[in-house]
């Protein structure tokens, strides 16, 4: 296993990122067209629609291709809520990453370095919502490369954004991730976060039932730590 080490983002790192960011959602499509499958209206559609297409029809070719024509369509829906993520995304924070993560003390993003490629990364960025009590860091965009998993490097970059977290003074770090991303959610449970609840995170994904899960992680207050 190769040495990683990471680092802050750097401007000659965009290429590997936005590779990175992707490759990563677009994993999450087999998975999710399989989940689709499994639902209900999915399965109705499956049988009633060439069923009640051939007793109108009195045509099996008609009702034939109508059901194969069918598994494009999923297939599209299944990815559409990956590809929608990662078109909004370099649209927003990570159209500027120096601007968006580096230009303000309370936010960065880090990437981790193998044989100088670029196999991980994650960012942080301070919540914006006054009405908060406690001061809060959202976790974003955790992704590592699929042939440098199980090596830690996951892990070694949330542990970078929860002591970055404490370095600042933030008092709470939350993040999303989705219900079919089993690995994810596992890491973060064993590492502290819990579970805050869920949501829909576009349209597209209500379509296919794939839900946001918010995890929380409450950091050590520093006058518990001084005790």
């Amino acid at each position: 296993m190769a040495p990683c080490h990471i680092r802050k983002y750097q401007e000659s790192d965009r290429q590997w990122v936005v590779g990175l960011l992707s490759r990563g959602m677009a994993e999450h499509a087999p998975a999710t067209f399989r989940q689709l499958l499994k639902l209900p209206r999915t399965l109705i559609l499956l049988l009633g629609g060439p069923l009640a297409l051939l007793l109108v029809s009195g045509s099996w070719l008609l009702a034939l291709v109508f059901s194969i024509s069918l598994f494009p369509a999923l297939w599209f829906l299944a990815k559409k809520p990956w590809t929608e993520y990662v078109d909004m995304t370099l649209c927003t924070d990570m159209s500027d990453i120096t601007k968006s993560y580096l230009s303000e003390h309370g936010s960065c993003f880090w990437v981790a370095e193998s044989e100088e490629k670029v196999v991980g990364m994650v960012g942080a960025l301070p919540v914006d919502d006054p009405t908060l009590r406690e001061k809060r860091l959202q976790l974003f965009h955790l992704f590592v490369d699929s042939e440098h998993r199980r090596q830690g490097i996951a892990k070694a970059l949330v542990r970078t954004v929860l002591q970055f977290a404490r370095d600042q003074g933030y008092s709470e770090v939350i993040l999303d991730t989705g219900t079919i991303q089993l690995s994810a959610m596992a890491l973060y449970q064993s590492m502290g976060f819990k579970k805050t609840g869920q949501s829909f995170f576009c349209v597209w994904a209500r379509l296919v039932a794939l839900h946001t899960v918010h995890f929380i992680y409450h950091l050590p207050s520093s006058k518990v730590g001084s005790l």
